[in-house]
């Protein structure tokens, strides 16, 4: 261009475009490893984050307990504590959501087999909808969305029961959606359907469907007592691992076992996260092939363009000043490379980087962008270094 001045950078970049195909090839290898390991990063979930919000897959509730022998009496009145001899002092403030529990098959993401019939759970539906707790994502067509746990009350026929499940059971334990019905008996062996009319999103309810309680007397009224807890514990968290070891003594002949909500609510992920290590190690065996190709690009580069580094050292440039353009060329691919990657991951994860759920460590994720960055410089400096050794003079000569 007239007047414009010609600089070390410029040319460098001017460089990097003689040839097309091995440079694209270089950038895009490495934005595909980049790519895979923001993307993989932005998606871990953290399930300690929000744990305590109603709306988190917890439902704000600090305890998950089930046991193996039903507990029939109301752990919320004075004479159900009695029955137990608990003492109301140190179970002040805790309140308890009791489910009944009929068994069935697990239709979590722990099971890699297909469920058919999940395992139901009976509920009082202003437990949950008093507390707010949980978060609906979807719910049947024609149903009002904004009516919560109130769709466990919809009528949807003499033999059809309605049902909320988690979506994780939905899409992927049963493969069906919001309106399907799936095939029941009930305990008089007579056959009845069980209609999803709503879906919570990601929550410890993961692997079960959840009825209103009249409705699971109705159909099972041999299942008597209650096999499972949500508790609410006030205070600090080792408030809560107290009032789990008193629970856990009291009720040890009803085999009670109890955790924290969010450390169940982790477990569901332990399959997703091993799923997203091995897109990391395949993002990072992607950035290792990239950065060793890139030495191999450089070298060939520098062998190839040896009479012109010699005829550039023979008007002026020193070894340095040529090195260094060779370093300029070859990091304008490393930069464009990377920021492809990173651009299109950020897009391709944006939906979900406003979830409470996931949690997304960006001084990691940026560590890790400036290590490849780094990475692919150190690989070019060694080569450019390695390439320009020895007298360029004799490749002039030889011209």
């Amino acid at each position: 261009i007239a007047g414009s001045r010609l600089t070390l950078p410029s040319l460098a970049l001017r460089n990097a475009t003689r040839r097309t195909g091995r440079s694209l090839a270089v950038a895009s290898l490495l934005a595909c490893g980049t790519f895979l390991i923001v993307a993989v990063g932005a998606n871990r979930r953290d399930p300690f984050r929000d744990a305590s919000d109603r709306s988190s897959g917890t439902g704000g509730f600090a305890l998950f307990a089930d046991s193996t022998v039903p507990i029939y009496e109301d752990l919320n009145t004075e004479s159900g504590r009695k029955a137990y001899n608990l003492d109301d002092r140190a179970l002040e403030g805790v309140r308890f959501v009791p489910l009944r529990v009929r068994d069935g098959d697990d239709a979590s993401c722990l099971n890699m087999n297909r469920a058919r019939r999940p395992r139901l759970l009976g509920v009082n539906p202003d437990e949950f909808k008093s507390r707010g707790a949980f978060t609906f994502v979807r719910a049947a067509p024609g149903a009002d969305p904004q009516a919560g746990w109130d769709l466990l009350r919809s009528e949807e026929g003499k033999d059809v029961v309605p049902a909320v499940g988690d979506e994780a059971t939905v899409t992927w334990g049963l493969r069906m959606s919001v309106g399907d019905v799936l095939d029941y008996t009930d305990g008089r062996g007579r056959p009845f359907k069980v209609k999803i009319v709503g879906v919570i999103a990601r929550s410890v309810f993961q692997g079960s469907l959840l009825i209103s309680e009249s409705r699971f007397i109705e159909r099972f009224p041999s299942e008597s007592g209650y096999r499972m807890f949500l508790i609410d514990v006030p205070g600090s968290p080792d408030r809560a691992k107290e009032i789990a070891r008193l629970l856990a003594r009291t009720f040890r002949r009803e085999g009670l076992a109890l955790v924290a909500a969010a450390e169940r609510l982790g477990s569901f992920d332990i399959v997703e996260n091993t799923y997203l290590s091995i897109f990391e190690a395949l993002g990072g065996l992607g950035l290792i092939l990239g950065s060793v190709g890139l030495a191999v690009v450089v070298l060939r580069n520098v062998f190839e363009r040896r009479n012109e580094l010699a005829l550039l050292q023979a008007v002026g440039f020193m070894k340095g000043r040529l090195s260094a353009l060779v370093v300029y060329e070859h990091f304008f691919l490393v930069l464009s490379g990377v920021a492809c990657g990173t651009v299109s991951a950020l897009i391709a994860v944006a939906p979900s980087l406003g979830s409470s759920a996931v949690s997304v460590d960006y001084p990691l994720l940026a560590a890790l962008v400036a290590a490849v960055a780094a990475s692919g410089l150190l690989w070019t400096w060694a080569a450019a270094h390695q390439a320009l050794r020895g007298p360029l003079i004799q490749a002039l000569r030889n011209e």
